[in-house]
């Protein structure tokens, strides 16, 4: 069974314009196997840009596979790129609901991951797609070097200036006079 779950964050933020994931960043996860409650791996990293072919069926790449106790078949979870993760939605059958007036989008599906911008201030919007065979992810980790923050004057803060592993994260932006801060990072997952 094909699941796809979204990864959403939520932040307070003030004076910026987006957060957005640094591209072919690794992720943080932990995971679960979703017919065993005591079956859980924490803090599992996954790096996007590797992928492994699943034995027996060489069209099926992944990022990441475990073989849970008991169990002869191999788990897989894949870290969806904005083309598999329109396709995946379709796929789905599921319909999302309205997009919220202001985030970015208009037509587009409200499910699909996307930059979280000064609009979306204290909600949760949806930021990483995966595709999960046997695997049921339940918590995203910040780990540092995975964000890019661009400012309200433009000016963008890299992957290695911004760490919300503690989520929590300030700057200042000496090109426009402005302080950065963000603050309450939340995260959760929801399959779609």
């Amino acid at each position: 069974l094909i699941q796809i779950d979204v990864v959403h964050i939520k932040t307070n933020f003030q004076i910026k314009r987006s957060i957005k994931l640094q591209p072919n960043a690794n992720i943080c996860l932990d995971i679960r196997n979703p017919i065993s409650d005591y079956e859980i791996r924490e803090k599992v990293v996954i790096d996007p840009t590797e992928f492994i072919e699943q034995d027996g069926n060489l069209g099926e790449k992944h990022n990441f596979n475990i073989t849970w106790e008991g169990n002869k078949k191999k788990s897989v979870l894949t870290v969806l790129d904005p083309e598999a993760t329109k396709t995946a939605l379709k796929k789905s059958g599921k319909k999302g609901g309205k997009s919220k007036k202001g985030s970015s989008g208009g037509d587009s599906d409200p499910r699909m991951p996307r930059p979280y911008t000064e609009e979306d201030n204290g909600s949760y919007v949806p930021f990483i797609a995966l595709e999960c065979r046997g695997i049921e992810p339940y918590a995203f980790h910040p780990m540092g070097g995975e964000f890019v923050v661009r400012s309200e004057g433009g000016f963008v803060f890299d992957s290695e200036e911004v760490d919300l592993s503690e989520d929590d994260w300030a700057d200042y932006d000496a090109e426009n006079d402005i302080s950065i801060s963000i603050s309450e990072f939340e995260s959760k997952i929801d399959s779609v």
